[in-house]
């Protein structure tokens, strides 16, 4: 069996120690910040979430960019010069631009080198949901499946991955106009936030609105329970955008009901958090969506 190399983007906000241990290659996209370009990788060296949402928090103008043409190019033809393969699994195409870019580089490099297989898949999910079903795939990567395996495994399972994100900062939302100006007004009088999931053409639905810090996290698990699949042997993931607090108590939640195998705690980087904002909580599993 030929090595091979699994790659994705940092939208799949996995923690880097996490990506060191299972070897997930992570290509950085890229946000602007006050007209300042970053490459966020999850390394956070160029800029650190803790910054991003002080400066988000500051009233920075935030956007972000899909991954060019050149950098799949410099990420992948290394591996190729070496005489491994790659697994790319892609930020959901139902969101950005990125996947179909990279088939563009993967076809002109395919000439290049023909004797390599370059297999792209679209994971039809977002942040945390793209990073528990990359986390998978890299479990069976390390336990010995081969290219196409997995390959094949992210394909018939992406619609799996249940990510479902609770909204706070509704301004945020209302600037990238996921939601009305007038929605954001009354939802901050009411203290409603929204629960937000990725329908099965990779984008954005909001599902519910939900009332109170506390309905947020029995909401949160109370989708684990009825969605996910098997929990008792899953490594799930909590995602949050500089609420590190919020994600303990949620873990502790979990921990306390002895419901999943094991929990990763992640920050949600700046790619996933210019559209979602600050506050955001959310979590992660495989099961079955039920939107």
């Amino acid at each position: 069996m030929n090595e091979y190399v699994l790659f994705s983007d940092s939208t799949l906000d996995l923690p880097m120690d996490c990506c060191e241990k299972y070897d997930i290659k992570v290509i950085p996209m890229c946000v602007t910040v006050d007209g300042q370009l970053y490459r966020y990788n999850v390394d956070e060296k160029e800029i650190s979430c803790i910054e991003f949402y002080n400066k988000l928090k500051q009233g920075a103008s935030c956007s972000t960019s899909q991954i060019n043409y050149k950098d799949f190019n410099d990420s992948f033809e290394p591996v190729l010069k070496q005489g491994k393969d790659i697994l790319y699994i892609a930020f959901t195409s139902g969101m950005s631009s990125t996947y179909n870019t990279c088939k563009i580089a993967i076809n002109d490099l395919k000439e290049k080198y023909p004797d390599r297989k370059i297999i792209a898949v679209d994971s039809l999910s977002a942040s945390i949901g793209e990073g528990v079903l990359v986390l998978n795939a890299a479990i069976k990567r390390q336990n010995g499946s081969d290219i196409e395996s997995v390959a094949k495994w992210v394909e018939e399972n992406r619609l799996k991955s249940c990510h479902w994100f609770v909204v706070e900062d509704l301004d945020q939302l209302k600037k990238g106009g996921r939601i009305s100006a007038a929605a954001a007004t009354f939802g901050k009088a009411l203290g409603i936030r929204p629960l937000i999931s990725v329908d099965n053409n990779g984008k954005l639905t909001a599902v519910a609105k939900i009332r109170g810090q506390k309905k947020v996290y029995s909401e949160l698990i109370s989708r684990l329970v009825s969605d996910g699949k098997d929990i008792a042997e899953q490594t799930v993931i909590i995602g949050h955008a500089n609420c590190p607090d919020n994600a303990k108590e949620l873990k502790k939640l979990l921990k306390d009901r002895r419901l999943v195998k094991d929990i990763i705690i992640a920050n949600i980087g700046p790619v996933i958090g210019a559209h979602v904002g600050s506050g955001m909580l959310a979590l992660a599993f495989m099961g079955e969506r039920k939107l």
